[in-house]
């Protein structure tokens, strides 16, 4: 709650991160180019740099989940 709260005053610092993920396949439209990293406290994603081993911009398109409803028939 304290952590939500200064975040919203201050920004959040991203400090903790997951560990870097690159997506193994495309589904339909949906589909990820690139590894990145998600901000364990705010939730916001950043690309990641595996050369520099640093994080990157932010991400600016958020990718939707993938439902049962999203996938092909052949997927279902």
């Amino acid at each position: 709650m304290i952590n939500s709260l200064l975040n919203t005053f201050f920004g959040c610092s991203h400090r903790k991160t997951t560990f870097p993920l690159t997506p193994a396949r495309k589904v339909g439209k949906l589909s990820r180019n690139g590894t990145y990293v998600v901000c364990l406290d705010c939730g916001k994603e950043f690309d990641y740099d595996w050369q520099e081993m640093r994080i990157g911009e932010p991400v600016s398109v958020r990718v939707a989940a993938v439902t049962r409803e999203t996938l092909s028939p052949a997927h279902r």
